[in-house]
């Protein structure tokens, strides 16, 4: 009993390393972040063609620390994922370490990917879309922080949503993910997609239907990369069994 819990005890002080460790990348590529911010405020402008507005002082701070904790969001992703792979490597086998650790860095780049995704795609149509539609009516004119909520509103969640292929992988080279249950609750599934579409969108139809899809895409991406990495987790087990009776015969 006393091992049990020296072993607990060692467990919960290993998690509080690895967290520390993540909290403390955090900071760091946040204070870079903040260093590059007006570089990075300049990128994000794009062609916009004129100055955003601001109501109040405290706008600038606000939109200098999201622009920021965007950057320090992509930097420690892998940093972050490293920490993970080291916590449960003592309870991998070789094959799952190997496999398990390639899967770091391209969690970095598929976030990157969902963002520029959001970015190049999803972010100028919505937007181009809805100048027009009061294009004749009305002064087009921004506040910074309307416009950089909306820009992050709309990048933000494809950069966390693609990581859901590379995510059901990971968990299915566990064993804690099985892709064919996770079919049964496909229904359900696009509902929240859908839901969670409608919520970091603009309130039109357009905009829903031009998020939603790429995030019943991704799932359904995701549930057939699962379907194959639990298929090869198989063969090994079968060929035991298949040896096993072999011998026994």
């Amino acid at each position: 009993m006393m091992d049990k819990e020296l072993n607990f005890v060692e467990h919960l002080d290993e998690l509080r390393k690895r967290l520390i460790i993540s909290a403390v990348a955090f900071i760091l590529f946040l204070v870079l972040g903040l260093v590059y911010v007006k570089n990075i405020y300049l990128f994000f402008m794009g062609d916009l063609g004129y100055k955003l507005m601001i109501l109040g002082p405290s706008d600038i701070l606000w939109i200098y620390f999201h622009i920021a904790t965007v950057v320090a969001v992509a930097g420690t992703i892998p940093v972050a994922a490293w920490q993970i792979w080291l916590f449960v490597k003592p309870a991998l086998k070789p094959l799952e370490r190997r496999v398990t650790l390639a899967y770091i860095p391209a969690m970095f780049f598929l976030f990157v990917g969902g963002l520029a995704f959001g970015y190049y795609f999803i972010f100028p149509n919505i937007m181009r879309f809805l100048i027009n539609l009061g294009k004749d009516l009305m002064t087009t004119s921004f506040t910074a922080d309307k416009y950089f909520s909306f820009l992050i509103n709309m990048t933000l969640p494809f950069g966390v949503a693609f990581e859901m292929p590379l995510v059901s992988m990971f968990l299915t080279t566990l064993g804690l993910v099985n892709p064919y249950k996770i079919v049964k609750l496909r229904k359900y599934t696009y509902l929240i997609l859908v839901l969670i579409a409608s919520m970091i969108s603009p309130p039109e139809f357009i905009s829903h239907i031009s998020v939603a899809i790429p995030l019943i895409l991704l799932y359904e991406i995701s549930i057939l990369l699962s379907k194959i990495v639990y298929r090869q987790k198989q063969i090994p087990a079968l060929n035991v069994d298949e040896k096993r009776d072999n011998h026994i015969y």
